[in-house]
């Protein structure tokens, strides 16, 4: 809010953007990489914070009016509110009282109890086993005009009890526990116990003689009373009640007749005898509820929607626990410690303290998740974590501050009960914050680490990377809102909703008057209320409490049941009540012999009986969790540990696996869970865990080794890393990679030529999934390791395959789409045992252009690769969506990447990002072409390019077009998230990208950031026979990032023959690839890899399409072709 106060002078509304070196800013994201990296201390700080504060609630408060113990909110609106005299406010009672001491907290003594009941009854007359309901003789008369006594029968026929009338009368003493009976006190042995008993004893008028209406200045003990200060004798009446004038009278002659035993004080602070007070108990109205309930309703909507627009989260409904574990935690530590010091919330419905602290606290929570989904994926989750928090952290730290100000401010403007509120939000504004920089952050990064956020990146990237000068269509702002294009900010919607409710509140305690009138009080125009003081005036007696903090001492049941026997009809009733008199009993001592404790009795009683308890909960809690969280992010720890170096600051790592081969490594397979196949020229196949550090073993070593023939063809691990396939001349051979076993062996035709595809099909039904093995004389056969021979499709017969692509996926047939060498495209779809085949025309092919397929599987889409042209075809209808322009294309060297897809309403797929990867033909260089919509909240759609589109559906034709240059790649991949890795010789020190002039500019010069400095080349200009680097491109996040570490730091370590070119590459995760260095294996990782089953085809990741991989899962984007979209 306070930037929304500031824009006259900042001209924006938006927070400020501290600079880097800015000493908070810097301050945050150390504390936000470290609390990524140290997870576990993290969360067990917050878990055992909570623990401390939440196992004492049920201890400290209370249903119990009586026990000296907190009391907890009802449903209603409740206070004792102190009024000036000024506002000539007429009185509905009047309330006079005697307040009895003896010695210091000795009013329980039976001497002073013996002495205050003679005083009752000279005020009152005889009152032993009072009861004014008693049959009330036909012939009493009561007396007109000037009363000067009143006989019990007569004084009885003027109590409430037997009528209300304008002359009512009742009254509540703690001598009615032993029925204002002499005999009765002289007799009880403990009185102690019997005040105790009959704490909740109610009067003629159905009144409970409370010990908080009763006594003053209590001492509980283990929820009992133990001791009292004062006995308080009390007279409620009507304004023409006779009984009010002859309380007054006899008051002013005993004071002269007893002198003798009794000290008598007058109380009348500021020289006033009485002063004005409104009592209220308002329960929840019908329009109370729906008010609360709509805005429960609001914050539900808005909570779901925003949690729902975050596409980068692993678990929404984890994520969602989370946030309300977050504020409830909150709320119940700031409830124990408001108990603790003795901030009565009893006065506020307890509905009304949630809603406000969600509004507050969402605003934290979803500025710190947008600001980590704006990080680049490629870095570390500490470092992402880090940057999010130092970018936003000092702005909740603002925002804190600014509401607790507002708070403070408010609570010397309001009433008691709504300054109590105050309070209580004040603190929970500091946990929430607390627990946001432990609990949520801890969860918050593991969340980041498990997903890496890289789709939302790549929306925000685009967005980022957007021209200026492009032109916006007009659009309302709730259109914009609603299609998500625009958020619905919290910024100042929680400062709105925190204020907005305490004036709601403080209108509450006055809904009889005008709003302007109100807003008028608080701001001291017209003050209707004073504040209670807890110090006495009568520093003499030494009082364990005032008169007037005594009056905000009672409870709101108490004035429930008072309206009810005044009021009958009514929420609240204003009291006269007149300042007591103190009879100090003589030769008392008054002396000051125990201070007021600090804390709530309820708060030594829990130290005393539940400290041990206490502290072993706590102790085990914080165990638990420790193991816990041990058990179920051990992978992530020992990834944490592993990657990002000593300083976590580098992205890209490198393993070396030596020791494996003695000759070059010919053939690479890998699979997701970082299980490694290697075949080396020296015959030997090594299968390598990354994930355990690089264990290996050799198939055959312990058996006969004659079962493996050489060469070996082609090889592929099935997608749930269970088996290995091994292609030899004439058979397939099967590994168990779990039970370490070989499978049945495949006869296969005789063929002693690479095939241009060997892979597994994904099928539940079976042990073993069947393989399709493809090869360029355009034979499709499919070998099932249940059948005897191979079963055989032939796509061409008169042609050689150059280039395949292949979508398997279970639920569906496999499809198999092929050019060849005469530019022809044939797709084929399985049917059951055998295929069907379909041929594409592509048009006018130049003379001798190749054509190259690459396949979408995660869209049911597929490319057609010319020189200079890429069609993106409908892998059902076989219609062409979109024609790219592209430069000239070496064959066969293109990829492509792209955003998570996602259904449209109207059936069409829809990306955010979409990007092709290829070499320049003439130059070898690597240029990245990204295409992106042209305005936010739009995407890209693969709808019919005739049909109309609407507002969120943007057509190929109107997509931004970005290029970047990558000179010299050497050998080079995509990751599935969209990172560029590459391998190649060292040439120059300067960032090898550059930007063609007629494209949008990168955010920086050169549009990169690096982040090492690389060795200086030798002098003599020569450049080493082992000097490989590895680079490292993304344009994803809110920079562009460029960063290179040389392939073998210590080139007499790694044991690789001397080597001129590169040897096989291959992905192994989500994250890595290795790469074969002569007989050395090179792991190539880039930030966090988990090595998770099916985690390098996940989709939404920015997958690489790349024709060999294969889709995990049914996916619900494949089975329907590309239709229009009239409701995108």
């Amino acid at each position: 809010m306070i930037w929304y106060l500031l824009y006259f002078f900042r001209g924006t509304t938006e927070p400020p953007v501290l600079s880097e070196s800015n000493r908070l800013r810097r301050a945050f994201a150390r504390y936000g990489r470290y609390a990524a990296s140290h997870v576990i201390t993290t969360l067990l700080v917050s878990v055992a914070v909570a623990a401390v504060l939440i196992y004492p609630f049920p201890f400290l408060y209370t249903t119990d009016f009586t026990n000296g113990a907190s009391i907890l909110p009802e449903h209603a609106w409740t206070d004792t509110l102190p009024l000036e005299d000024k506002n000539r406010v007429e009185p509905d009672v009047i309330m006079r009282s005697i307040w009895v001491h003896g010695s210091y907290f000795q009013a329980l003594n039976k001497s002073v109890l013996l002495s205050a009941l003679e005083l009752q009854d000279e005020l009152l007359g005889p009152t032993v086993n009072f009861d004014p309901r008693r049959h009330i003789a036909d012939g009493v008369d009561l007396p007109n005009g000037t009363i000067t006594d009143l006989t019990p029968d007569q004084r009885d026929a003027y109590h409430v009890a037997n009528g209300l009338t304008n002359e009512s009368w009742f009254f509540q003493s703690p001598l009615q526990y032993w029925s204002c009976s002499s005999e009765s006190i002289k007799s009880d042995d403990d009185i102690i116990a019997t005040a105790n008993e009959r704490k909740t004893q109610s009067t003629s008028v159905n009144v409970t003689l409370r010990h908080s209406t009763v006594f003053s200045g209590k001492r509980f003990q283990d929820r009992r009373l133990v001791a009292a200060d004062a006995l308080v004798i009390t007279l409620v009446h009507n304004r023409h009640s006779p009984i009010g004038r002859l309380w007054q009278e006899r008051a002013e002659a005993l004071k002269s007749r007893i002198a003798d035993n009794w000290d008598i004080f007058e109380y009348a602070p500021n020289g006033k005898t009485s002063e004005l007070y409104e009592f209220q108990f308002r329960p929840l109205s019908t329009q109370d509820v729906l008010l609360l309930g709509l805005a429960y309703t609001l914050v539900i909507i808005y909570f779901w929607l925003c949690l729902s627009k975050l596409r980068a989260v692993k678990s929404r409904v984890g994520l969602m626990v989370t946030v309300i574990a977050q504020i409830f935690v909150a709320i119940f530590s700031s409830f124990t410690l408001c108990a603790i010091l003795k901030i009565d919330l009893s006065r506020i419905p307890r509905l009304g303290y949630p809603v406000v602290i969600f509004c507050m606290s969402l605003e934290n929570i979803f500025r710190l998740i947008n600001a980590v989904i704006l990080t680049p994926p490629e870095e570390n989750t500490s470092k992402r974590i880090g940057q999010a928090l130092g970018e936003t952290g000092y702005i909740a730290l603002f925002s804190v501050t600014q509401n607790l100000v507002i708070l403070y401010a408010l609570s010397k403007l309001v009433s008691p009960g709504v300054a109590a509120f105050c309070n209580f939000a004040a603190i929970a504004l500091i946990f929430d914050f607390f627990y946001l920089l432990t609990f949520f952050l801890a969860v918050l990064s593991v969340d980041v680490r498990r997903t890496e956020l890289s789709d939302a990146l790549a929306k925000a990237s685009i967005r980022s990377h957007r021209s200026a000068s492009e032109t916006q269509l007009h659009q309302t702002w709730i259109d914009a809102m609603l299609q998500g294009r625009i958020a619905m900010s919290t910024r100042i919607a929680g400062t709105i909703v925190m204020v907005g409710f305490v004036l709601i509140a403080q209108w509450h305690f006055f809904e009889n008057e005008s709003v302007l009138k109100m807003l008028g009080r608080v701001a001291f125009i017209s003050p209707k209320h004073k504040d209670l003081s807890l110090s006495s005036a009568l520093t003499e007696v030494h009082q364990g409490r005032s008169p007037a903090s005594w009056l905000g001492l009672q409870d709101h049941m108490t004035a429930r049941e008072l309206i009810h026997v005044i009021k009958p009809d009514a929420h609240s009733y204003i009291a006269r009540v007149f300042h007591p008199t103190i009879f100090v009993l003589k030769g008392s001592d008054r002396n000051l012999s125990a201070n007021e404790p600090w804390f709530p009795p309820a708060v030594y009683d829990f130290w005393r009986h539940q400290s041990v308890p206490f502290v072993v909960t706590v102790l085990v809690i914080a165990a638990a969790v420790r193991l816990l969280m041990n058990y179920l992010l051990w992978d992530e720890l020992a990834d944490s540990e592993r990657v990002g170096g000593p300083d976590g600051d580098s992205l890209l790592s490198v393993q070396s696996l030596s020791s494996g081969h003695a000759l070059d490594v010919a053939l690479l397979s890998a699979c997701s869970d970082g299980h490694l196949v290697s075949v080396g020229l020296d015959r030997v196949i090594r299968v390598w865990d990354i994930k355990a550090g690089g264990k290996t073993y050799v198939l055959g070593e312990h058996e006969d080794s004659s079962i493996i023939q050489f060469p070996v063809l082609a090889m592929c691990i099935d997608e749930e890393s269970h088996w290995l396939a091994l292609l030899t001349a004439d058979k397939v051979l099967l590994w168990n990679l779990v039970d370490f076993r070989w499978g049945p062996v495949i006869r296969a035709e005789p063929d002693r030529h690479k095939p241009e595809a060997f892979l597994f099909v994904p099928d539940d039904s079976v042990i073993i999934p069947s393989l399709l093995l493809i090869r360029r004389d355009g034979k499709i056969t499919e070998l099932r390791a249940d059948y005897a021979g191979p079963n055989n499709f032939a796509l061409t017969r008169e042609s050689t395959i150059v280039s395949v692509g292949c979508i398997t996926e279970k639920g569906f047939p496999a499809q198999v789409m092929a050019s060849t060498r005469e530019g022809q495209v044939y797709i084929a779809t399985q049917e059951g045992t055998g295929w069907s085949s379909d041929v594409m025309n592509i048009g006018n092919l130049k003379p001798r252009e190749l054509v190259s397929i690459q396949v979408l599987p995660d869209l049911g889409f597929f490319l057609v690769i010319r020189s200079e042209t890429v069609d993106l075809v409908d892998s059902q209808t076989l219609r062409t969506i979109y024609t790219f322009k592209v430069g000239p294309v070496q064959p066969k060297s293109m990829k492509c990447f792209h955003s998570r897809p996602r259904r449209m309403r109207c059936g069409s797929v829809a990306l955010w990002s979409f990007t092709l990867a290829y070499l320049q033909a003439y130059t070898r260089d690597l240029v990245i072409q990204t295409y992106s919509p042209q305005h936010e909240g739009e995407s890209l759609c693969f709808c019919d390019p005739a049909s109309p589109t609407r507002k969120t559906c943007c057509p190929w034709q109107r997509a931004n077009e970005s290029k970047r240059t990558i000179k010299n790649p050497g050998v080079w991949d995509a990751l599935p998230s969209g990172i560029m890795v590459g391998v190649r010789r060292k040439t120059s020190d300067k960032p090898q990208v550059d930007t063609p002039q007629d494209h949008q500019p990168l955010p920086q010069p050169n549009g990169l950031r690096r982040r090492h400095h690389q060795p200086t080349p030798p002098a003599n200009g020569h450049i080493s026979q082992d000097n490989w680097e590895i680079w490292m491109f993304s344009h994803f996040g809110q920079k562009e990032t460029w960063e290179t570490l040389p392939l073998c730091s210590k080139v007499e370590d790694d044991g690789h023959l001397f080597v001129t070119n590169l040897g096989p590459m291959v992905r192994i995760g989500r994250a890595s690839l290795a790469v074969g260095l002569s007989n050395v294996i090179k792991v190539i990782m880039v930030g966090n890899e988990r090595f998770e089953t099916g985690d390098d085809s996940q989709p939404g990741d920015g997958m690489p399409a790349l024709g060999s991989r294969r889709r995990k899962g049914p996916s619900a984007l494949r089975g329907k072709s590309a239709t229009h979209c009239p409701h995108c």
